[in-house]
């Protein structure tokens, strides 16, 4: 296989410099061409039919989103986001997730970074994921599959009794989240916790864009919160969420697990040892096996385990490896997950009421 060809799109000569100077460094890349906005990125696409494009959002005459939009358009390319640290930098780049870009990387200091240097074998790592992801073929409005609908939960029925959903995903997950979450039935009695692979200052935004498209609540996790049933908890990012005795969620600096944090393992095997209600778990894509030893773990439990198919993940390497432990039930493409998980909290809610 011959080396990957990257083209990169940013306003800043110093930027660009900076960018394909470190990404020549290593020996499977090569820097095919540098744009300085989006129009010149859209015809060196064209010309050059790289493999992968590293895109910055803000730049004249043609900005990063409108270049994502007619990019996907004509000629879909895997694409790496650079994105700002602030709020309004979160939102775009959620946004162009949304769009299609596959992973984004967060610039350490702003539009021009002059320490970009610190987080160069994290953009190399990306640049080589995204080469390999399979790009979304649908847009994340497509109608879900039809989910059967459930009984109504019975007045006065303990809060408790809900069982707990936990969702992992990294590399095309917001996406993903927006399918599974959109999809759900508004009386799906469950309370819902969703572990995404994100640095600290996105994960509100993409709470928000979730809440907005969900029958659920969704909720950026505080800290010292208890579980509640019609409320689905997305970790935040730069931190581990630990479930407690008695459902209650902590945050915690601890050391990254598996080189990220939050990391789905790290949820699910604190649910495996103090969660005593029923548990349904589901992997979807994503890059390395963040949360095969916690889906391992909580099999062993009881579970009902789900992972993500290979034809929908945009990177296989989470529900492969959570595929490879034996202990998956059941393996479903992106638009049957929400339909998966419903039929996991009847099954385990028919158990438990027979128990």
């Amino acid at each position: 296989m011959g080396k990957i060809r990257v083209l990169v799109v940013d306003d800043s000569m110093f930027m660009r410099r900076m960018i394909s100077d470190l990404l020549s460094q290593d020996t499977e890349l090569e820097v095919v061409g540098a744009a300085r906005n989006g129009q010149e990125g859209l015809e060196l696409a064209r010309r050059l039919q790289p493999d992968v494009i590293t895109l910055d959002v803000e730049m004249p005459v043609m900005d990063g989103v409108t270049m994502l939009q007619k990019l996907m358009q004509e000629q879909p390319t895997p694409v790496l986001m650079l994105s700002s640290l602030t709020t309004e930098g979160a939102e775009v780049t959620l946004r162009c997730l949304e769009l299609g870009a596959v992973d984004f990387v967060a610039k350490p200091s702003g539009s021009i970074s002059l320490d970009i240097y610190k987080i160069s074998s994290q953009i190399i790592e990306k640049v080589k994921a995204v080469a390999r992801a399979r790009l979304a073929v649908a847009p994340p409005t497509a109608r879900p599959v039809p989910v059967s609908p459930l009984p109504s939960v019975p007045a006065g029925r303990p809060t408790h009794e809900a069982p707990l959903v936990v969702i992992g995903s990294s590399t095309g997950g917001p996406r993903a989240l927006h399918t599974v979450m959109s999809s759900l039935p508004a009386n799906l009695h469950a309370k819902i916790l969703l572990i995404q692979h994100m640095p600290e200052g996105f994960t509100r935004s993409l709470a928000e864009r979730l809440d907005r498209s969900s029958a659920f609540t969704v909720r950026e996790a505080q800290g010292g919160e208890t579980l509640e049933a019609g409320v689905a908890y997305l970790a935040q990012g730069g931190k581990h969420l630990i479930v407690e005795r008695g459902g209650k969620i902590r945050l915690t600096q601890d050391p990254p697990v598996h080189g990220v944090r939050p990391a789905v393992d790290v949820a699910l095997l604190s649910v495996a040892q103090h969660y005593q209600g029923a548990v349904i778990v589901a992997i979807l894509t994503g890059m390395g096996s963040d949360g095969a030893a916690g889906l391992r773990a909580l099999h062993a439990k009881g579970a009902y385990t789900i992972a993500e198919d290979e034809s929908t993940s945009v990177v296989f390497g989470m529900p492969r490896a959570a595929i490879q432990t034996g202990c998956v039930k059941r393996i479903a493409p992106l638009h049957q997950i929400a339909e998966a998980i419903t039929e996991g909290v009847r099954e385990l809610c028919n158990k438990y009421r027979a128990a």
